[in-house]
């Protein structure tokens, strides 16, 4: 408990000092900083459309962060969660559109397992290539990112192309669109989906012996094999685990949201949540909030801009900031420990002479 306070309160200053820097950007453009960020607020939260507009934001956001941060709790630096989203996607779209002589309960169910099937498998790759054969993972898991979207792409394009302008397929049945609750904006009820898996991905981490597999892995695989934890089974479990996540942020999206793959709907939410997750240090508890916080300014963005003079680039300006801060915080902790250790190094041979004498 007494760490989650650190981690609240450094997680208040990163925001408050970025919105600092955010104000003298804005002044050196001739606004003022106090209106800006007004509009920016009601830009987010000020009427259905733009709160609806922000909880559709966080949704892939908060699951996108939490897929990341999975992995990264188990050792994996996964930066595949995209692919992983576009895949969970396309296989939603197929199962909504061809399977509808299931009835409504079991055709809803089989977009989510079909997203997260097909998510998961694709997470087992650069997993299996990690844990068996040494290939870094975040070698594999970008160049991985391009081939789920050619994939995709080709698909949509082609055998699923509903035959329109745009690259799209066709639209999934009725019966599994997930309903929006906050029209006009495409909030949906996909949100509390979310809440519910990111809760019980949050308990499988804290509460059960696959999480404690999983932490162990990722503070000391060497110690956690010592303890007879499998380390590579475990590794590829976290990747498959991160995964079903991400699958589940693009079934979502589709059904949701869209209500038919769109070519290259997930542009950058894998690395937007990437981005959450690592500015909070893959905190479990802490990644939505920051999603939140995210989905908030990108929605917010819009208003700011037609409100004020302020681009909407000084959003981008303002998230930007937070990896930089995130970054510097964990250099200056890095110098900390590295003074620590140095103290904790035994004297010299001559330094302990001349201390005798």
């Amino acid at each position: 408990m007494r760490d989650f306070g650190k981690s609240l309160i450094r997680f208040a200053l990163i925001i408050a000092l970025s919105l600092v820097i955010g104000a003298i950007f804005i002044m050196i453009i001739g606004e003022n900083p106090i209106s800006a960020y007004a509009a920016l607020v009601k830009g987010a939260f000020v009427g259905k459309l733009n709160l609806g507009k922000t909880l559709a934001n966080f949704t892939p956001l908060m699951l996108t962060a939490l897929a990341f941060a999975v992995g990264a709790k188990g050792g994996a630096f996964n930066v595949g969660v995209e692919g992983e989203v576009f895949l969970g996607g396309i296989a939603a779209a197929y199962i909504g559109i061809h399977w509808g002589f299931l009835p409504m309960p079991i055709h809803l169910l089989a977009c989510f397992l079909g997203a997260m099937i097909v998510a998961a498998m694709w997470a087992f790759i650069p997993g299996a290539l990690k844990a068996y054969y040494g290939v870094n993972e975040v070698c594999s898991t970008i160049l991985l990112n391009y081939v789920a979207f050619y994939i995709t792409s080709y698909l949509v394009s082609g055998p699923m192309s509903a035959g329109v302008a745009n690259a799209q397929s066709d639209p999934v049945a009725d019966q599994v669109k997930l309903y929006q609750f906050m029209k006009p904006s495409s909030a949906n009820v996909g949100m509390f989906i979310a809440i519910i898996v990111g809760i019980i991905a949050i308990w499988i981490l804290n509460k059960t012996t696959f999480g404690y597999k999983i932490r162990t892995v990722g503070l000391n695989a060497s110690h956690a094999e010592y303890v007879g934890i499998n380390p590579k089974h475990t590794f590829v479990k976290t990747m498959i685990f991160s995964g079903v996540l991400g699958g589940i942020a693009g079934c979502i999206e589709i059904l949701g949201v869209h209500g038919y793959f769109l070519n290259n709907f997930a542009a950058n939410i894998g690395f937007n949540g990437m981005l959450a997750a690592l500015v909070v240090k893959n905190n479990l508890i802490l990644t939505p909030f920051m999603a939140f916080f995210l989905g908030a300014l990108k929605s917010g963005a819009l208003g700011l801009q037609q409100a004020t003079s302020v681009p909407k680039s000084i959003v981008d300006t303002i998230t930007a900031v937070f990896i930089i801060i995130a970054t510097m915080d964990l250099l200056f902790q890095f110098k900390k420990k590295k003074q620590i250790q140095q103290s904790d190094e035994p004297l010299k041979p001559e330094a302990s002479q001349e201390k005798e004498a």
